[in-house]
């Protein structure tokens, strides 16, 4: 069996999330790999994959907030809101000209906070069943509905870059699961006129979990770098030392006595033993047990 673990892979252009799983799969001899949410085959970055019974732990980084670093073209609108779909709009040489650096700043700082976001009509979103980009594909028009997201920063690096057809912009974003970096580029472009789409995209981090620590694949040989679940999981939410008798009760689906205010990791001889949660007062029960070590309790 392959090492259970977490995989921070920095995902090239042109590879969609699944190819990543499928060359992790064969890498790691094991069919049971998975990530914690997708990017765009256009995008790069930090892609965090579970392996083996640590795709248990894939739910709890999926709504952890992620910083993108993105460059935002403004001149032109696309299908997809990104540089891959067919333009729908292009902005006049004399509307671009007309847009001033402080009115785009102004634009971005509008869009930071708690804010009601439209996602792109062409996400994995579901309408009725079927995924947003499917009815997008089969020619139908529609928009989907706004959702809360929070961007806890929004900020421009460098300067613009203007030519006499678009105007570059590069932006860092700090945001919450569920924020769609393409619909900024659009919303920042509708405000001012002109249309917008996203050029480039890249993840530096999902939580804790950063991309100058994680391995690329182009030509790589040799045993994956992969992340302990009790060293991933101390990453990700709360850790709790149990003894053994704990151990015992909690992999028999007991509960056991303890404080505890949300999700949080349960530990035994340095392995993870399970995610517990609050079960009354000073109780707990597991959300998630792992049962990969004998631990001989």
């Amino acid at each position: 069996m392959a090492t259970p673990g977490l995989l921070l892979v920095d995902k090239p252009a042109g590879m969609t999330s699944h190819d990543v799983v499928s060359k992790v799969r064969k890498l790691a001899g094991t069919r049971k790999v998975g990530h914690a949410g997708t990017l765009d085959p256009m995008a790069t970055g930090l892609l965090v994959l579970g392996i083996e019974s640590a795709t248990k732990l894939l739910t709890f980084i999926v709504g952890a907030d992620k910083t993108y670093e993105a460059t935002i073209r403004l001149g032109a609108s696309t299908i997809t809101d990104d540089r891959e779909g067919e333009i729908l709009n292009e902005a006049t040489a004399t509307q671009i000209s007309q847009v001033t650096d402080e009115q785009i700043i102004a634009e971005l700082s509008k869009l930071r906070g708690v804010i009601q976001q439209v996602p792109s009509a062409v996400s994995a979103i579901k309408v009725n069943g079927e995924k947003a980009y499917d009815r997008v594909r089969a020619g139908e028009v529609f928009e989907l509905k706004s959702r809360e997201v929070t961007i806890s920063k929004l900020e421009l690096v460098g300067n613009l870059r203007r030519s006499e057809n678009f105007i570059d912009l590069d932006v860092i974003v700090d945001c919450s699961s569920g924020t769609y970096i393409r619909a900024i580029a659009r919303d920042i472009g509708n405000a001012l006129g002109i249309g917008g789409h996203l050029t480039e995209l890249r993840r530096t981090r999902i939580g804790s979990f950063a991309v100058e620590n994680a391995m690329t694949l182009e030509g790589f040989e040799g045993k994956l770098a992969i992340l302990k679940s009790v060293d991933a999981a101390r990453g990700i939410l709360p850790a709790m030392e149990i003894d053994a008798e704990q151990t015992l009760f909690i992999r028999q689906g007991k509960k056991i006595s303890g404080e505890i205010t949300g999700n949080t990791a349960l530990i035994f001889a340095n392995t993870l033993v399970a995610i517990a949660e609050p079960a009354g007062p000073a109780s707990i029960k597991s959300v998630v047990v792992f049962n990969d070590e004998d631990l001989n309790v």
